[in-house]
């Protein structure tokens, strides 16, 4: 697959930078929409899409650049060129995590009940990310004689990346259907934790492309049980109640209590 969509003279658009803003737009507008639903202003909306989407960037970058040190010392200014691929997803995630904890306290909103909001939406713009891998030709899988293999790298290769776009495009309209039946603030948060994690821990062992080990797992498998087991202690550490913004366009508080 060729990873350039077009060229204008020395500008060159790859698709991969195009499928990771058409996720950002689609999450925005998730965001707007959803905010007003949950008693936030169309303005906090807005804020939240524009930190999440500029943190997470920043912490795909630096963890896909510390992992990858020895290619940028060679040519440190390849640091800037996100447009050409070189993210690592769970460096973005910690990112945004941090951007929603302090949005949160500066608006002085319940952490939990903004991070329900901020993570319903990552499935669908990690989807169209993944899709973006496909084209770009990174993220690829192990070589395979399946019929559905994808030619990659002079080899036949399993879709990996489109393994994971359709498990996130189940798992955003499952979440979906969650948050207005969630009994507790965190509880979009902790399903997210406890479904996508092992769900990356599996798709790993098809990876074909070079990936850091460490006692026999990938990198990003470690990651994923350490978040699957943070799931697990919110999931009963979270207090169970749901609490949401008393001013704003909001439900009757009356109607909010604990189920």
């Amino acid at each position: 697959m060729n990873p350039i969509c077009f060229q204008i003279g020395p500008i060159t658009i790859y698709w991969f930078s195009i499928m990771a803003m058409l996720g950002f737009l689609f999450a925005n507008i998730h965001w707007s929409v959803l905010a007003r639903k949950e008693g936030y202003s169309t303005e906090f909306g807005s804020s939240l899409a524009l930190w999440m989407i500029l943190s997470g960037i920043v912490g795909a970058r630096i963890a896909f650049v510390i992992a990858n040190a020895d290619l940028y010392r060679e040519a440190p200014l390849t640091i800037f060129r996100i447009d050409q691929g070189g993210i690592i997803f769970y460096g973005g995630l910690i990112g945004a995590s941090l951007a929603v904890i302090l949005l949160a306290t500066f608006k002085k909103e319940p952490i939990w009940a903004v991070g329900d909001l901020a993570i319903s939406a990552l499935p669908l713009g990690h989807a169209l990310g993944r899709i973006g891998c496909l084209m770009n030709g990174c993220c690829y899988g192990l070589p395979t004689e399946h019929a559905w293999g994808v030619h990659l790298h002079g080899a036949i290769r399993l879709p990996t990346q489109l393994y994971e776009t359709f498990f996130n495009l189940v798992l955003y309209g499952f979440l979906c259907w969650m948050v207005p039946r969630r009994s507790k603030n965190g509880s979009i948060v902790v399903i997210y934790l406890l479904i996508y994690p092992p769900a990356r821990f599996v798709i790993e062992f098809f990876r074909g492309d070079d990936r850091q080990q460490w006692l026999g797992l990938h990198t990003a498998q470690h990651m994923s049980l350490i978040l699957f087991c943070v799931g697990l202690v919110l999931w009963f550490a979270l207090p169970n109640r749901l609490r949401r913004p008393e001013k704003g366009l909001g439900p009757n508080p009356s109607n909010h209590a604990s189920a």
